[in-house]
């Protein structure tokens, strides 16, 4: 995917009007008959318990697009640089390659520090851990190359007069296609020059003299390349040839290698490819993304599961564990990732996509459904945890790319909210959302009503406990019906406060009734809202009171509340 660009702005968080309050107040804990009857909401502190990865509440490229200030009112824990720029970067000059993204040039660095030491910089002054990605392609930008205008790039005009589109601003440099098909015959070495192994190990070593080993509190994630599966693509100019199961094998094992050869407590993760063909498929198969001569050549085994396979082997062989973290990437693939919000046809549609990260019976409303009679359920968590159960026990789960899209609305803000309780529901490990947008978005607002931060201010648990909507317990429910209400439940640590998150994905204002097991609280309970009365503040409503583990309550239309339970 591309680099994001972005800048943050200022946050806050508010009251609304007391006057406002009061009124509001009467709303939730006596619900009028303009709401609606919700699903009956449970939630039991005795079962299910685990813990929260604290880095599941990550951005790409957060260190460089938002202040400190923005950083810490989001709560985030982790960031990571990464995407395709990073597959062709010099670290000794700063230079990367756009590849197809901006017409294959080599870029010089901002002014003032290299892109990686900045944004690690930034993540150590505000208390995230960084995901550095390094290169397995082999090419870097050449070291002579220009820093002003016009820059090095792969297909230029002399060579390839004709060509689909130039760069308004480099107009000798082409986007390589000539009516829509690619180029070939180009010189790779004219923007790029061979590395290998070796390179990397240097540029580890001299993260590690900087920032001292993971152990002691350096980078804490490397990151093995981006997207290889789209190299010749995306990358077509240095390398035009389809990847194969082995050749990514080998790449990975020899700059893993490296990677802990020059810090033996380093942490990888890989091989953080596209999407779903990747998962399944090399290049070398039909297409991509079908059934090919690749595949038939390991056994009929599906890309990932075989590359956990030979990785464990070599693991159990005696030599250092050469992947850490299984990381792939995911985008809803139904036309939801996107900038817009879209029409309410679209909306609609993203908050169900968010039911492809877990559910078995939700099968998906793209193209994913046309490659198997009857649709596929994707159910990507639950599909790359058993392919790690099977052949490498112990490995972590990562997705270090993900955007259900319309993060600039609230319909964004309630599939982002959605996604977070998800991905601590199901145990994942990492997660760092793609492309976000300025601070103060909507997105943004689903972060800190994860993870505020302020004193007094709402923040969730992070001991994931039970908790079930009617809604989306019948297994008989429409595929495309919407789950009305979504909800989240963690304890801060074993003995803190219960806090439940719930997601009013309608229209309308619905009340449900909420039963709390396993748990008893000393006092009233806290009632934090985001919804479209202030898409720039999180609410501090009028406090409830449970009866006998038991409340009602009202949740206006489109609406994400935390419930906070004191102990007792």
């Amino acid at each position: 995917m591309a680099r994001p660009v972005g800048s943050g702005q200022g946050e806050r968080m508010s009251l609304r009007p007391a006057l406002l309050s009061a009124v509001l107040a009467l709303l939730v804990c006596a619900p009028g008959a303009a709401a609606a009857d919700g699903p009956a909401l449970h939630v039991d502190a005795g079962k299910d318990r685990h813990a929260i990865s604290p880095d599941i509440y990550g951005v790409n490229f957060a260190g460089e697009a938002f202040s400190k200030a923005q950083l810490r009112a989001m709560g985030l824990t982790i960031d990571r640089w990464g995407g395709n720029s990073t597959t062709r970067y010099d670290f000794g000059t700063g230079f990367h390659n756009t590849g197809s993204d901006w017409y294959f040039e080599n870029i010089p660095p901002d002014p003032g520090a290299l892109p990686h030491a900045a944004l690690i910089a930034a993540d150590r002054a505000a208390g995230l851990r960084t995901i550095v990605t390094l290169p397995l392609i082999g090419w870097t930008p050449r070291a002579d190359s220009p820093d002003e205008h016009p820059f090095a790039c792969g297909f230029p005009t002399g060579a390839f007069p004709t060509q689909d589109s130039t760069d308004p601003w480099d107009p000798h440099c082409g986007n390589g296609l000539k009516n829509g098909k690619a180029l070939t015959g180009n010189d790779p070495t004219l923007t790029s020059r061979r590395i290998g192994p070796k390179q990397v190990k240097t540029w580890v070593a001299k993260l590690v003299a900087t920032y001292g080993r993971r152990a002691a509190g350096g980078v804490a994630w490397y990151e093995l390349d981006n997207e290889p599966a789209l190299w010749d693509d995306t990358h077509r100019d240095v390398r035009p040839e389809p990847l194969t199961y082995d050749e990514l094998l080998s790449r990975t094992v020899k700059v893993a290698t490296a990677i802990k050869t020059a810090d033996p407590t380093a942490r990888t993760l890989g091989p953080s490819d596209w999407g779903w063909c990747a998962y399944f498929y090399s290049p070398a198969d039909s297409g991509g993304c079908g059934d090919g001569a690749d595949k038939a050549a390991h056994g009929g085994l599906a890309f990932v599961p075989w590359y956990l396979r030979q990785l464990h082997r070599l693991d159990a062989a005696g030599g250092p564990r050469l992947l850490d973290a299984l990381d792939e990437h995911y985008y809803p693939q139904s036309g939801v990732a996107l900038r817009d919000a879209g029409d309410a046809a679209t909306q609609a549609l993203r908050l169900r996509a968010t039911r492809s990260l877990w559910d078995p019976t939700y099968i998906d409303e793209s193209w994913i459904s046309d490659l198997a009679p009857g649709g596929v359920a994707v159910k990507l968590i639950p599909r790359l945890r058993a392919w790690i159960a099977a052949e490498y026990p112990g490995t972590k789960l990562a997705i270090t790319e993900y955007n259900f899209g319309g993060l600039e609305s609230l319909n964004g803000a309630l599939a982002q909210a959605d996604v977070l309780g998800i991905l601590g529901r199901e145990r994942v490990d990492i997660a760092t959302l793609w492309a976000p947008g300025a601070a103060t978005e909507p997105w943004a607002y689903a972060f800190r009503m994860f993870r505020g931060t302020d004193a007094g201010k709402p923040r969730f648990g992070d001991v994931s406990v039970r908790a079930r909507s009617v809604d989306v317990d019948q297994p008989d429910r429409p595929n495309g019906g919407q789950d009305r209400v979504a909800v989240y439940a963690a304890q801060r640590g074993t003995g803190g406060a219960l806090t439940i998150m719930v997601i009013n994905k309608t229209g309308s204002a619905l009340s449900s009734p909420l039963d709390v097991a396993g748990f008893t609280a000393a006092g009233p309970v806290q009632v934090w809202r985001y919804d479209a009365g202030d898409l720039g503040a999180i609410v501090h409503e009028a406090d409830a009171a449970l009866s006998g583990g038991a409340v009602t309550l009202t949740y206006p239309a489109r609406s994400i509340t935390l419930l906070v339970l004191p102990p007792g």
